[in-house]
């Protein structure tokens, strides 16, 4: 069964939006945490391929892994529109306060809206994870048995999660995805295998702080 190895990034911090909801605007992200991205570097496979989305705060948290990463040629990112941010419409711009004042009592506990709501002028959560879904397809048979980075969205890496542990959209919400986190999914095709008869996903780790995999093993007392 070949095996295709998914390494989820979300991309750095953003601090320019003055605490704004910001969804897929295209903004910078604060790159100066350089214990995480040495971190990162050394935990990620160095031949793999890299995928960004088209929003430049996921280019620039993957060109400062890269960055930390200096012994090896790496390919060009691999631009996929499809694992933008969720767009929030109408909502980007507005503080959590000025949401919350108009949501009143449909005031989401994890997420802006339930997972089937559209934003106006936006999209839904569902509508995310189809898109995303669609483009992991894609990916997963243009470089089927290689390690793939992917640097993108904390909405997106939810998706993502969806897609491979079957998650309802509603629970995937419940999902906590950091920035500089490390998110492994590991895709298995079963065209060919003699014994699955269909594909299948496993888990490696999902919101994993990528600082814990250096800390020193505590030795048995």
């Amino acid at each position: 069964m070949t095996q295709t190895r998914w390494w989820w990034i979300r991309h750095a911090p953003v601090t320019e939006n003055n605490g704004t909801i910001y969804g897929n605007q295209d903004l910078n992200c604060d790159c100066s945490n350089k214990d995480a991205f040495k971190a990162l570097a050394s935990i990620v496979p160095k031949n793999a391929v890299w995928v960004t989305s088209n929003l430049k705060r996921t280019k620039q948290t993957a060109e400062a892994v890269q960055a930390e990463m200096t012994t090896f040629d790496f390919p060009a990112f691999i631009e996929a529109p499809e694992l933008q941010e969720q767009s929030f419409g109408d909502w980007q711009g507005m503080t959590h306060k000025e949401l919350g004042e108009i949501r009143g009592d449909a005031w989401h506990r994890f997420w802006l809206a339930p997972a089937a709501e559209a934003p106006p002028s936006g999209e839904s959560f569902e509508a995310l994870i189809h898109r995303v879904s669609k483009a992991i397809d894609e990916l997963n048979e243009a470089h089927k048995g290689k390690d793939i980075i992917a640097v993108t969205h904390g909405g997106t890496i939810r998706a993502a999660v969806a897609k491979a542990l079957d998650l309802t959209p509603e629970k995937a919400l419940g999902l906590t995805v950091g920035n500089l986190s490390l998110t492994r999914l590991d895709h298995y095709d079963a065209k060919d295998d003699p014994i699955m008869t269909h594909s299948s996903w496993g888990a490696g780790y999902i919101n994993a702080e990528p600082l814990t995999f250096l800390s020193p093993k505590k030795t048995p007392e």
